[in-house]
Order: structure tokens, then sequence, then C-alpha cells
């Protein structure tokens, strides 16, 4: 058996890193069968001088061995180059407004560029000798952008929803694009200033029983069944179509306590298929500028829309009446995006996979109405939208690009409060090497993709960009180790994107925190994410409304921990004892304790501010019964929440419900209901109810009382 010390040369070519510890202070060290698979999954030999050799090989493939983008800071433009001999360069712009020119050797060091250069992707060409490369210069802020409603001084509140759990009068059993409209308009009516949602990604059309928002088939692309039909043009005018959806389905799913992805989709496919075909008979057909405008969105889409709509119609094909799920599972010739046989097919159905292409830009129109009604009622920052870490490892956009994505890996994390069995969240991981090898497209074009219709954007697991917990198959969530990416060329990438876009960024930075990671971020503009629950000192008690950072946002839960109620109550405890989560009985013991204190310890920490009078702690925990959570407590904890010095605090729509369930159980599948769970009460009976407008007063209020101070 190999002694695990003889993988740490070729674990440190790689960046894997070979000791780590968890968000519990345990340290671990992977074993020697971790890291040969990982190792492996790279594609190299396990020998330390002929791993390195094949990288360097590897390097050297690209002309000149230059990679095929390359970061420059903006504050002081230079590229390091090690080249062969003396070279010739020439910088294009991007906006085609310029160049520059000139000569550089060995010894000039670093290649300094004109110190004007803009911002953005420009084309640098290089000549040494006779060999030449042309290569993409990524001029790059260090810094993201903040927008006005963020800067210093600055306290704004933003009400979150999870779209899907949305119940109203008129949708289709679940929230959608038409639901988020009213959301914004309301909001920015109640003096928000942005409206946050679960990440919009496009999930498994054929399969809409995979319902996970942060497990999804392609983050570039949307998920189809947030359309409204009756928002798409010639719904309100073809009779024969809405009738579709007149029958007693649409009744009983708009009553259920749960979204029935399956019944959702058997209901709204048949509207779709129809309004693309009347589309397409008229629209198409006679080039009307509505159809002008989809024959744009598809050119714009290119060859990345291309693909999504064609395993999306190949997926069909296959996964249909319980076939098989995973394109591996395809015919061989089917199983790689560029081969004959894909071309073939994608021709022969051609008009399948044009309808894919039709719901992606119908989603887009929508979403886009929806954030252009949030700025029409004034929400400064428009929307919060959530990129995932990663993407289904049997999904479209591994499908479409296998050399980016690990196999046999999958993306998780170390023990935690959470999951003290650690987490595999079955996401496929990407090579950093390929990474590299790709020019960071695939990273960029996430970036863009949820940057879209957005003022904001929270990047879920953010030290992803510094490091990803890579879990082998078949071993448990304890057995993984940590890979590293290029942190610094990342970050410089998503400050680029942000400020073309005008969109600040948020980083879910919960959970096992690098050393010094929190800094690094700071100093990059990019808001740490803040939950009150676990903002506590090291003896529990909760840290003070001053002591927040300012460059945060702020939060009371999130969809992975319990509501404010549920949390009171211990539902997310009595669900773990259900499920039997815990790994052993100290663990249980030790959270019900924890819980215990806590409530105590928060009661505290509100009377310490005034917002809950010091006698009137047996209200809610009372000697002989279970605590008791009531609507003025979780005015309290809010009104707690506004006065931290975070410029961005944010609401959970079932927090202002009073909703006793969250949304998703980590380390949990079917066992829970996670992501179909629907709010209790209807959308316009919560945003015109007593308690919107009494958290909305106090966050507005309590929050210019903080900046004044």
């Amino acid at each position: 058996m190999v002694e695990v010390s003889a993988f740490y040369p070729i674990a440190a070519l790689l960046g894997i890193e070979t000791r780590h510890t968890d968000a519990l202070g345990v340290t671990y060290e992977p074993d020697a069968e971790t890291l040969a698979a990982m190792v492996a999954t790279f594609g190299l030999p396990p020998e330390p001088v002929k791993a390195e050799a094949l990288l360097a090989e590897m390097r050297q493939a690209a002309p000149l061995g230059l990679d095929p983008l390359n970061v420059a800071p903006a504050e002081a433009p230079a590229l390091p180059f090690d080249l062969p001999g003396p070279a010739e360069w020439r910088l294009d712009l991007e906006s085609g407004g310029g160049a520059a020119d000139g000569k550089w050797s060995p010894a000039d060091g670093p290649l300094r560029l004109p110190e004007a250069t803009p911002l953005g992707y420009h084309r640098l060409a290089v000549k040494v000798g006779r060999e030449t490369a042309t290569v993409t210069l990524a001029v790059a802020p260090a810094a993201c952008h903040l927008p006005a409603a963020l800067q210093p001084g600055a306290r704004g509140w933003g009400l979150t929803v999870q779209l899907y759990g949305l119940r109203s009068e008129r949708s289709w059993g679940m929230g959608d694009f038409t639901d988020l409209a009213t959301v914004c308009a309301a909001s920015g009516q109640l003096g928000a200033a942005t409206v946050g949602i679960n990440p919009l990604h496009a999930l498994f059309a054929s399969e809409p029983l995979h319902a996970s928002p942060y497990s999804p088939s392609s983050r570039v692309q949307l998920d189809y069944l947030y359309i409204d039909p009756a928002a798409v043009p010639g719904f309100a005018t073809d009779a024969a179509i809405r009738g579709l959806a007149s029958n007693g389905a649409l009744a009983t799913l708009r009553d259920s306590d749960f979204v029935d992805h399956g019944a959702v989709a058997a209901l709204k496919r048949p509207v779709l298929e129809a309004l693309y075909r009347r589309f397409r008979a008229i629209d198409l057909k006679t080039a009307t500028p509505a159809g002008e405008t989809f024959r744009k969105f598809q050119c714009d889409g290119g060859r990345a829309l291309a693909a999504f709509a064609t395993f999306e119609a190949l997926h069909e094909r296959f996964n249909g009446n319980g076939g098989q799920f995973s394109w591996h599972d395809w015919p061989e010739e089917l199983r790689r995006p560029d081969s004959a046989a894909v071309t073939e097919f994608a021709e022969e159905h051609r008009e399948r996979v044009e309808f894919f292409e039709f719901l992606q830009w119908q989603a887009d129109v929508q979403l886009g109405a929806a954030a252009a009604a949030g700025r029409g009622a004034g929400l400064p920052l428009g929307l919060y939208r959530d990129l995932a870490v990663g993407v289904n490892p049997q999904g479209a956009e591994a499908w479409a690009d296998q050399g980016l994505v690990v196999p046999g890996m999958s993306i998780g994390a170390p023990p935690d409060s959470l999951s003290r069995a650690g987490q595999d969240w079955g996401l496929a991981p990407v090579n950093p090497l390929a990474l590299r090898r790709r020019g960071f497209q695939p990273f960029i074009a996430a970036l863009r993709a949820n940057m879209r219709h957005a003022g904001v954007l929270r990047i879920d697991h953010v030290m992803s960009l510094a490091r990803l917990y890579w879990v082998p198959a078949g071993r448990s969530a304890v057995a993984g180790a940590y890979v590293k990416y290029p942190l610094a060329e990342l970050l410089r990438l998503v400050a680029l994107e942000s400020h073309r876009h005008g969109c600040a960024v948020i980083g879910e930075d919960l959970g096992t925190v690098p050393d010094g990671f929190r800094e690094t971020m700071q100093a990059a503009n990019v808001l740490s994410y803040r939950v009150v629950m676990f903002e506590r000192r090291w003896d529990g008690n909760f840290v003070p409304p001053s002591e927040y950072p300012p460059l945060a946002a702020a939060s009371a839960a999130t969809h992975d921990l319990a509501t404010l109620k549920g949390f009171w109550l211990g539902r997310d405890i009595a669900w773990r004892q259900r499920l039997q989560l815990y790994p052993d009985a100290a663990a249980e013991a030790a959270d019900i304790t924890d819980r215990n204190t806590a409530r105590w310890q928060l009661l505290e920490a509100l009377a310490r501010e005034g917002l809950i009078a010091w006698d009137r702690f047996g209200e809610f925990l009372p000697r002989d019964g279970a605590p008791v959570y009531t609507a003025e407590l979780g005015a309290a904890i809010f009104a707690f929440l506004a006065r931290s010095r975070a410029r961005l605090m944010l609401v959970q729509i079932e927090d202002v419900a009073g909703e006793e369930e969250q949304a998703n159980l980590p380390g949990t599948t079917d066992e829970h209901p996670n992501w179909s769970r629907r709010l209790s009460t209807t959308l316009d009976a919560i945003l015109n109810g007593p308690q919107m407008t009494r958290i909305a007063g106090l966050m507005t209020a309590e929050g210019r009382r903080s900046a004044a101070a």
C-alpha cells in the first residue's frame, strides 16, 4: 500500500491541501485513498516527477506558453512574462478605440502596459521570433462596484423570497415571474432597497421532480417553470390555448400546501407548447418585430444556448417514461455535444430544439419585466440574484463541456454546525487546470448570466473562489480534501463583471472559512453574509449590532436554516431527531443545550438594546412549558438586525408570514420536503398585511437611526 506522504509532492503541484480544520475545530488529513483518487481525476500519474513533467507539457501546449486569458491589475496594468527571448507585442482595445505596441525583453521584468488602459477584455498579440500568440488580456479592478445604496453611511433593507413558494390567486401552483414583479413593486413602495430570490438556474425540463435550485442543469440558463403562461403573447387572445388551462387541476394546484413540480409542469407544458406553435406560425413565419427579437436572442445566445436546448431535447427523448436520467446512459454517439450524431439529431428535431430556446427567451423577458417593475417602484438595488456553487454532473453544462468538470468527485463541506457528519452536495467540481485552459470563460459566462437584470449578485459558498472541498465518489463527506483555485484572478474577474453590469456582490461566507479570507473579500468590496444566529461570541452571547461589519448583508436566517419561529420552537432540531440525522447522542444533546442557551442569550441581547423588557423573558420562555414565539418577538429581532452597522439588512418573507418550517434541511433529500414548501398565506395578504407594514417601518426607521449614529 502506498504511503500517504508519497502523494504530498503531487498534491502540492495540484493545489490539493493535505491538512484542513473544519468549522468545529477538528483537524483532518486526507488518507492515501482520497489523494490517489484526486490525482487520478486530474489525469496525472502518481509519480511526482512524471506528474510535474506532464503539467509542464500541458502549460507549454499553448502558443508561447501563454494562457488564453491573462488578468492584469487596472491600477497598474502589467503582465508577468516568461518567454524564451525578446518579444514584440500589440494591444488592441476591446472597444476598438485604440491600440498600443512595443518591444519586451526578459530583462524588462513584467510587460508594463499604458496606465490609461481601460477596464475590459482586450486583444494582446505577442511575437517571439517566428512564433506568435494572440490572447485575451483582462484589465480588471481590485474591488467590485458599490452603488450609492451600499456606500459608507448608507443603510437599506431587502425582502427575500423563495420564488417557487409564493402563493397567489392567479399563479399556477407555484410562484412565477409575475408574482416576482408583484413583490418587487410592493417592496419598492414599502421602502426596500432590493428583492432577493433563490437561484433561477435551469433544472431538468423532462424531470421536474428534481427541484433543488442549488443543483442545476445549467447556471447560465433559466428555469422555465417560473414562466407565467398567461403573460406570454398570444395567451390572452387565443381562446383555444386558454382552454388548455381551464380544468380542475389548476384549482387543486393553487390550494396545495406544497409545490407539485410534476403537476405544475404537466399543466404548463401543453400551454407553452401551443404558444410556441402559434408564435412560430405567426411571428417567425412573417418576421414580425417579436419574431426578429427572438432571432436576435438566439444569435446572442450562440453555441451555449443551442447546446442547452439540444440537451433538453435529447434529455426529453431518453428520460421519458422513467428512462435514462443521466446522459452517461445515452447511446455512446450522443454523449458528446460535438458528435455528428448530435448535429444530426438537432437538425432532425430543429423545432423541438427551438421550443426550448423559446422557453429561455420568454423566461428572460419575464424576468426582465419583474426587474423593471422593481426599478419603477423605486428599488435602488433592484433584483438580488443568487449564483449556485456548481452544477449537477448529469446536466446540460456537464454534458456540453465534459473536460471542464471533474469525474468521480463531488463538491461538499467538512463537518460544521449544520451537518456534523459533513456534506456531499452531489455537484460536479470544476477542474482548475481546465478552467485556466478555457480562459476562465465558463466562470465569466456564469457571472454574466446571473448579473443580468440584477443589481446585486450573491455568490453561494464564495470560498469556492479560493478552494473547494472535493469528496471522492463512494466515500463519506469526512473523507474529502480541499483543492485550491486561483483566487486572485477569479476575484478580479468578479470585480470586472461587477463594474460592467453595475452589480454589487455579496459573498456567502458561512461554514468553514479560511484564515484571512473575509479580509480579502472586504478589500474587494464583496459584502460579507452575516446571519444573526451565527453572530455569537466565544461564550455564546450574541454580537451587538454596533459590532457588525459595515460591508455586510445581515439576515435573521437563510433557506438552509430554521425560520425565526422554527428556530425559537426548535423545529429544525425536531426534524433532525425524527430523521436520525445526528451522528451520535452527544451531538444531539449539544444541539439541544445550545438552543436552550441561545434563546436566553438572544433575549438578553434584545433587552440590552431596549427591544424587550428584562422582566418579560418568562412570556417567551415559560418555566414549565414550551418556548412561545410571537409576532412581537419577531419584530424585536428585526429591529435588532436593523440597528446593525451592516449596510444591507435582509428579511425573509417566511418570517414576515410567521412560517414555522424552513425551505431546506441540509443533509436530506426526499426525507424532508425541500424546495417545495409554499407560503401558508397569499402574497397579497402578506404584502398588504400589518406585520409587513410593521417590519418595513422598523427596518427603515432603525436603519436611518443607525446611519445617523
